[in-house]
């Protein structure tokens, strides 16, 4: 998949950081955190650039990915306050309480055209669903959420295999039943990092949504 990005360079102190923003905002697709169940709709256009986001966040150490999800198109269903969303590896030690200073410098923008490797993909979240069948083979993402803003920290293959799920939720989601009538399709969720003591678990759904009206949506096949 081709990318089309706008790169920040800003600086805190000694430190210069590399952000990523989509070109184009997704305006169909929404996110509310997680508490303790979080939605995240999207329409075909929007899953498919988070697969192909999540996949750059993979083979991108070094750079945050920012989506901003909270000012499009008001969902007609759902619950809870729509946030934006980042993407960081841990290895970055991205202090969720430092993103606003960060946010506030997104200013000078480069374009920047980037493509993602589908089978490098693919063969990463292969791995991670290979470990995640040994007991000591936990990886799942840490979250947190901060100033209206939802962070996934991961590790290459954990965020590989989300993608997946993305590339999955956009490819079969049209094709689910009722979604012509506006209805949300449940096609995924994301796989996240419990908190200790038991509790309900705490999760992202990802939802298929075409976006209104819904009279221009048809069905594959149909």
């Amino acid at each position: 998949m081709r990318l089309r990005l706008h790169e920040f360079r800003p600086r805190t102190g000694p430190y210069e950081h590399r952000v990523v923003q989509p070109r184009h905002p997704l305006r169909h697709t929404s996110l509310t955190a997680p508490d303790p169940i979080g939605l995240l709709l999207g329409d075909h256009d929007g899953l498919n650039t988070l697969a192909g986001l999540f996949s750059f966040a993979a083979h991108s150490r070094h750079t945050l990915v920012h989506v901003p999800l909270r000012d499009g198109v008001p969902p007609d269903e759902g619950w809870g306050e729509r946030v934006d969303l980042v993407l960081a590896h841990h290895t970055l030690g991205l202090r969720p309480s430092r993103w606003p200073e960060l946010r506030r410098k997104l200013r000078r923008a480069t374009p920047l055209t980037a493509r993602t490797d589908e089978a490098r993909t693919a063969r990463d979240a292969a791995s991670w669903r290979e470990r995640q069948k040994r007991a000591d083979g936990r990886d799942d993402l840490r979250h947190a959420t901060h100033a209206r803003t939802f962070f996934l920290f991961g590790t290459r293959e954990v965020f590989a295999e989300t993608a997946m799920d993305f590339a999955r939720a956009a490819g079969w989601g049209p094709r689910q039943k009722r979604v012509a009538e506006g209805h949300s399709a449940l096609m995924a969720g994301l796989p996240l990092i419990q908190p200790p003591g038991g509790g309900h678990p705490v999760e992202v759904l990802i939802c298929f949504k075409p976006h209104p009206p819904y009279a221009h949506f048809r069905r594959p096949g149909r």
